[in-house]
């Protein structure tokens, strides 16, 4: 698993981009509208092919036939980092070595970008959400290739679990010195240098 990108939950995407922008000092730039899931998004380009997401339910769009992804369907409290996704390039067999409840493998759209997400019956991942998406792109259709280069880049970001295992079962299947586990009550923290300084979400 290679980390793939960082996302920001919110219950409105204004809420989400405005979280980003307060914090990082950076304007988003457009994304689009997810099918399937009746989700909405702004990006924001990172430095070494990584992005950031801003993710919310789309109002203007039906009420989705299964859970969204991210678990934003029970998505409560202030706009945050709430979730990350891991890119993988045989999602089948990436599966079988996961732990249980990483879901299934959806086809999935946004305009003309297309890829695979694995997305479990209730749209959470492992661990309270901790554990990332996995995520696999067609080659050349990764969005981060797409977005205007802001200068930021992800120097940390850290996972706290109360359950210790999490930092083990994660240290198997990914190796990238800019994660971290630690032990405590559940967040996750990414720190970034940008133009203005040192920044956190």
């Amino acid at each position: 698993m290679i980390l793939d990108h960082l996302v920001v939950g919110a219950t409105t995407l204004a809420e989400a981009q405005a979280y980003i922008e307060d914090k990082l000092g950076v304007a988003m730039q457009p994304g689009g509208q997810h099918a399937i899931f009746h989700t909405h998004n702004t990006l924001l380009g990172l430095e070494d092919g990584l992005y950031l997401e801003a993710i919310a339910p789309n109002p203007d769009a039906p009420v989705p036939v299964r859970p969204r992804w991210y678990d934003l369907d029970r998505f409560s409290g202030p706009a945050r980092l709430s979730n990350w996704a891991a890119s993988v390039e045989d999602m089948e067999s990436k599966l079988a070595q996961m732990p249980q409840g990483c879901g299934a493998p959806v086809d999935v759209a946004r305009g003309d970008l297309r890829w695979r997400m694995a997305v479990s019956r209730d749209g959470t991942t492992p661990f309270g959400n901790l554990w990332p998406a996995l995520i696999s792109w067609p080659k050349g259709m990764h969005p981060a290739a797409r977005l205007t280069p802001t200068g930021l880049r992800l120097t940390r970001f850290t996972l706290i679990h109360p359950d210790a295992a999490l930092a083990a079962t994660l240290a198997e299947h990914i190796v990238d010195p800019r994660i971290s586990v630690e032990v405590g009550p559940a967040a996750m923290q990414a720190e970034f240098d940008t133009p203005h300084g040192p920044r956190v979400l």
